[in-house]
């Protein structure tokens, strides 16, 4: 009895149905055809369009934060990789430059060194140091050559500028020198100007020397250049020593107050002209 029932309402809805697709696909046909010729959908589809966009946007919400923050993860990763790359550059830059601004201050030493070397008629040898006292009532230093290369106690020591000093220990491959501005150190000099003779002995400090020998009316004045008077054989005569800088004359004392600036650059030097006796020079020519 049911089947009898649905075997006869299964043939009413197969037609019902295939008429509702007919028909569904004769509107569309005319819709169409009216759209394409007259363009009267234009503002259904429009209206369709704006309705659906908050839709669309929220479903490609998700696919575009998760791009955006990719992008944000992979600028801020590289940013900070460039970051590093340019701050070791930097570096890398900042010490090569240190490195030519060194190379270039021991060129220019030494250029003065070679210009020095050829206003001299004595025979010379060019030394670096290598060490210094630490103690500052102590000025001495270690130079890189000894007896082997024909150093000897006494020898003087020059540079660019002015007398630095002599050796008072030579060691068979290093020897140590004593500076001009050290206490125990004596050294004739000659008046520049007029050839007054007397004696710089030093102080104890790099940039001061003292003249404890100059009579009060001795012709001597502020500015006046200290040479090496030759006397005593250990410098040879003419080299620059130091600068009067100041002159006080003590009423009824012997001796007038006088002290003067080395000529070189005592707590700088890097590099030493050592002196050749002239004896020396004759005999090895």
């Amino acid at each position: 009895m049911v089947a009898s029932r649905e075997s006869n309402s299964n043939p009413g809805r197969i037609p019902a149905l295939g008429l509702r697709f007919l028909a569904l696909i004769v509107i569309s046909i005319l819709l169409m055809y009216f759209d394409n010729r007259d363009s009267h959908l234009n503002a259904v589809r429009s209206s369709i369009g704006a309705a659906v966009y908050p839709l669309r946007v929220i479903v490609d919400a998700p696919a575009r934060v998760w791009s955006w923050f990719g992008e944000s993860t992979t600028s801020r990763n590289d940013l900070q990789l460039e970051l590093a790359r340019l701050k070791a550059e930097r570096l890398l830059t900042n010490a090569r430059l240190q490195k030519l601004n060194a190379l270039e201050a021991e060129n220019a030493r030494l250029r003065a060194m070679l210009d020095a070397r050829e206003q001299v008629r004595d025979r010379t040898r060019v030394a670096e140091i290598m060490s210094v006292d630490a103690n500052p009532y102590d000025h001495s230093l270690v130079i890189d050559v000894g007896t082997q290369d024909g150093v000897m106690n006494g020898q003087a020591l020059v540079d660019a500028d002015g007398v630095i000093g002599q050796v008072i220990e030579a060691g068979l491959m290093t020897s140590q020198a004593m500076l001009i501005s050290d206490t125990d150190h004596a050294l004739p000099v000659e008046v520049n100007r007029n050839g007054l003779r007397t004696i710089v002995v030093g102080t104890g400090t790099i940039d001061s020397l003292e003249l404890p020998f100059v009579v009060n009316n001795a012709d001597i004045q502020v500015g006046d250049l200290l040479v090496t008077s030759g006397l005593g054989g250990a410098f040879p005569a003419g080299y620059p020593v130091a600068v009067v800088d100041s002159v006080t004359r003590i009423p009824y004392e012997a001796y007038a107050d006088v002290t003067a600036k080395p000529a070189a650059s005592l707590g700088q030097v890097r590099e030493v002209l050592l002196i050749f006796p002239a004896a020396e020079v004759s005999s090895g020519e």
